[in-house]
């Protein structure tokens, strides 16, 4: 049985037209569709989908860290994901993900070694596996 490491809380009011807010207070901001009215004239408005980006490439990168620190590799990683929000006429809404992952002062082969180790370990692995298109490029930033 797996041990809960942590477990987070957010509740969201009105969908696209309202407000997402966490237990803590952290996140407090109003949620509109990209593009609407709502959306240009309210200031820190959000989507599911930025959320969703903010979450999968911190995790990504976490995981990357993780198995950078096994290997005893000093890491200076920055992750990039952009979701894409698409609608299939025959199967509905779906989402893709396209992670940028950039490491400073590694070459590229063992960055990519890396990226497939973190790959294995990170929770979101087995939704990506899934439901969704997901995609990676891997940029060494050696000098």
């Amino acid at each position: 049985m797996a041990e809960m490491l942590y477990s987070s809380t957010a509740t969201t009011f009105g969908g696209l037209e309202g407000k997402v807010q966490s237990a803590d207070g952290v996140i407090n901001m109003a949620t509109a569709l990209p593009g609407t009215n709502r959306d240009e004239k309210l200031d820190n408005v959000t989507n599911p989908e930025q959320l969703f980006a903010a979450a999968y490439a911190t995790c990504f990168d976490s995981a990357l860290q993780i198995v950078a620190n096994k290997e005893s590799v000093n890491l200076e990683s920055q992750v990039t994901a952009k979701v894409n929000l698409l609608e299939d006429e025959q199967d509905g809404y779906k989402l893709t993900v396209d992670l940028q992952i950039k490491g400073a002062n590694i070459d590229k082969t063992k960055l990519e070694d890396l990226v497939q180790k973190a790959n294995q370990i990170w929770p979101y692995s087995e939704d990506k596996r899934r439901n969704m298109d997901f995609n990676l490029q891997i940029e060494s930033l050696s000098h």
